[in-house]
């Protein structure tokens, strides 16, 4: 990768953003921008470039362009359908959808004027294969999926690439929000992945420019089946489906 590629990192002070960040550092111009003020300052005294984000106050900063932008900010909260209360639906609906898309209405429209760049966003399984206490989660991916697919054909010609990377459970911080009880964590066992995993996909999605990848291969062909048979890998699957 190129040192003179210029690399934004959208919620870059932890989990996957922080370990793409670990991995970019030193191959790129990088920045990142977070609003966890305290994170940002001790990865300022690391050596990181780092800017205070909150979301369209800062409409999109001119000094802001990139080559790359990767949309790593996203949250969720692992509630039955009934349970989940209209503010972590609305938080949810906010995070993963709502500012992504408006941000990138903004960030296009200069990554056009340049001349081209690549829109990255890490998606997840749950926006290919629901699963219970997931379902405003997974709602919010799916809307993500069907945005990006669509975006993609409307940048083409401007030289715009758009990614996205679909991980299954990762062990950071969103999952222990999304589910205080440590019980699904637990049980996920040797499925959860770890951040530097996720991680090692964005890098090589950045440098091949694929369309998506998934995290581990095998959900490829996990959610594939599900498109085919549905209610078969819902009651083959269900043991797995409910470890929330």
């Amino acid at each position: 990768m190129s040192e003179h590629k210029r690399v934004i990192i959208i919620g870059g002070t932890s989990g996957v953003g922080y370990a793409v960040a670990e991995r970019l550092r030193d191959q790129c111009q990088l920045l990142v921008l977070g609003r966890n003020a305290s994170r940002l300052s001790e990865m300022k005294q690391l050596g990181y470039n780092v800017a205070s984000f909150d979301g369209l106050k800062d409409d999109w900063r001119e000094e802001w362009q990139a080559d790359v932008v990767i949309f790593s900010a996203g949250c969720g909260f692992f509630e039955e359908a009934i349970e989940v209360t209209d503010a972590q639906i609305e938080q949810m609906c906010r995070t993963n959808i709502e500012m992504p898309m408006k941000l990138t209405s903004r960030i296009a429209r200069h990554m056009i004027a340049q001349g081209g760049g690549q829109l990255l966003y890490i998606g997840s399984q749950a926006g290919k294969v629901a699963t219970p206490k997931a379902s405003v989660y997974a709602a919010t991916k799916h809307a993500l999926i069907g945005y990006t697919n669509a975006l993609r054909m409307e940048l083409a010609p401007h030289n715009v690439k758009v990614s996205v990377v679909q991980p299954g459970p990762i062990d950071t911080p969103f999952i222990d929000l999304a589910d205080e009880s440590g019980s699904y964590k637990q049980s996920l066992g040797r499925w959860l992945l770890s951040p530097e995993q996720v991680a090692d996909a964005v890098v090589h999605i950045m440098r091949t420019q694929k369309r998506e990848t998934n995290v581990p291969k095998l959900m490829f062909w996990s959610s594939k089946l599900y498109n085919l048979m549905p209610s078969v890998v819902e009651t083959l699957g269900r043991s797995f489906f409910n470890k929330k």
